[in-house]
């Protein structure tokens, strides 16, 4: 018996965790780069894979360039048969607080000790649906959801007045929200995805830029606190 568990324990169990290691990294190179965006995003990923997200409908690190000539960075889209799903991933831990129409959420962390206000995560991923939109002028009747995501060991203390086309939600909820959009949709419309997947392409390239990727950098730095 100790030796049946000694060889589980010692070959076994290296063995599997070497062929899932392995099997994800097949995965995640049918969407992306493993280099590319953070582990959060590419744990996401990995998660839309394995519950059957096609790898052609998901699109990682996309930079969309904007009528100013400056890029909008979007963490992930996927797409599905009844519309657009646009996601941002947030990375915490500690306390959030926010109030969808207020422009500064606040992360508390080190129990209670230090706190920093950022960007209402809402209005990020708005902008991001809206730079996508101005690409897609002709097809304006291609429903966009607002997905935010966060990973990490955060909790989510007091989140109000969040709107009826976005989602806030912990990694774990991720496929079963998704999944209730695909049931619920906002629009019974059908559309062509072709245009779409031509500018999600072309963002995916873009993000794979370093001169587009440094000047974004510089871009987001100039812009007033």
């Amino acid at each position: 018996m100790l030796n049946l568990i000694t060889f589980l324990l010692f070959v076994l169990l290296p063995l599997t965790l070497f062929f899932n290691y392995f099997r994800n990294i097949h995965l995640l190179k049918k969407v992306t780069q493993l280099h590319r965006g953070t582990l959060s995003e590419r744990k996401l990923i990995l998660n839309l894979l394995k519950n059957g997200f096609p790898p052609e409908t998901i699109f990682h690190d996309l930079y969309i360039k904007k009528g100013n000539g400056n890029y909008s960075q979007i963490d992930l889209v996927v797409i599905t048969q009844v519309g657009v799903i646009v996601i941002e991933v947030k990375d915490f831990s500690g306390w959030v607080y926010g109030v969808g129409n207020r422009e500064k959420w606040v992360h508390v962390f080190n129990y209670g000790k230090e706190k920093y206000q950022f960007y209402n995560p809402i209005f990020q991923n708005e902008k991001h649906i809206q730079s996508l939109k101005n690409q897609l002028t002709p097809f304006n009747n291609i429903p966009f959801y607002s997905l935010i995501v966060f990973y990490g060991s955060c909790e989510l203390k007091k989140i109000s007045n969040i709107p009826e086309t976005t989602k806030i939600v912990y990694f774990n909820e991720v496929i079963e929200v998704i999944n209730s959009l695909i049931q619920n949709p906002f629009s019974s419309n059908r559309f062509d995805t072709t245009e779409i997947h031509q500018i999600l392409e072309e963002g995916v390239r873009n993000g794979g830029s370093k001169e587009i990727q440094e000047q974004h950098i510089l871009n987001m730095k100039n812009i007033p606190k």
